[in-house]
Formats: structure tokens, sequence, C-alpha cells
């Protein structure tokens, strides 16, 4: 079953670390994904730029409203993600706290819509490449 492994930081943390400080959680999250590769469970993976590259769309009375910025302010922001197919929850769990992210921030796990009991929905998911 595939997961979505989301890392949520403190944006605002990592300017605040020293050269070497950074370079230790950059070899923490190489090692982090290389152990993901190795266990054939990594699917895909990427990290986003900051928050206030974000562009934030939605539709009302049927005009698009396009605002700078993240749809929510909030302590911790989407850093990035990492997909990842495992047998099960436990194991998706399992990844989540290897995640150094688990360390500072939060990772929030979130299985993929693999079926749905509605029909139309469905047929959306089959239609998927």
């Amino acid at each position: 079953m595939k997961y979505i492994l989301m890392d949520y930081v403190n944006e605002a943390g990592w300017p605040t670390l020293t050269k070497d400080e950074q370079a230790h959680w950059l070899g923490a999250y190489k090692g982090y994904m290389a152990a993901m590769a190795k266990a054939g469970v990594l699917r895909s993976s990427a990290g986003l730029q900051p928050t206030s590259a974000a562009t934030t769309v939605r539709v009302v009375n049927d005009k698009p409203q396009v605002l700078d910025g993240p749809y929510a302010d909030s302590k911790e922001q989407l850093g990035g993600f990492h997909i990842i197919e495992v047998a099960n929850l436990d194991a998706a769990i399992a990844w989540a706290a290897r995640c150094p992210t688990a360390l500072h921030g939060i990772v929030e796990v979130r299985p993929f819509l693999e079926r749905s009991d509605d029909t139309q929905i469905q047929g959306l998911i089959d239609a998927r490449p």
C-alpha cells in the first residue's frame, strides 16, 4: 500500500543553524533516503520551497481568487514529502519514526486512496496513469 509521509517543520529554524548543524541534518536526511531506497520502499521524495513562495487559489462566485502565501498560518509548514510503498500502516509509521523530521518537527502519515466505495471516485482512481 502507498503512503505519503509529509514532513512539517518550522522553516524559520533552518537559517538559524550553523553550517555544521545544517551539514549534520542534510547527512541524516541523505542516510534516511538511502535506507528507504535500499529497502525498496521509496517511490518518490521531494523538498518544497518556503511558504513565502506559495500561492493559494480558490474559486468564489466562479472567479479565481489568487493570494500570495500559504493556505494556513501555523507553527510548522509542509517542507517536503516521501511516497513509500509498504505492507501496512505499522510499516509506514516505522519509516516515519526513522525520519529526521520526527526529531524536530512532525511527520504526518497518510495512505493513498487505493479503492473507493463511490463508483465515480473509483472511476477516477482507475483512470490514473
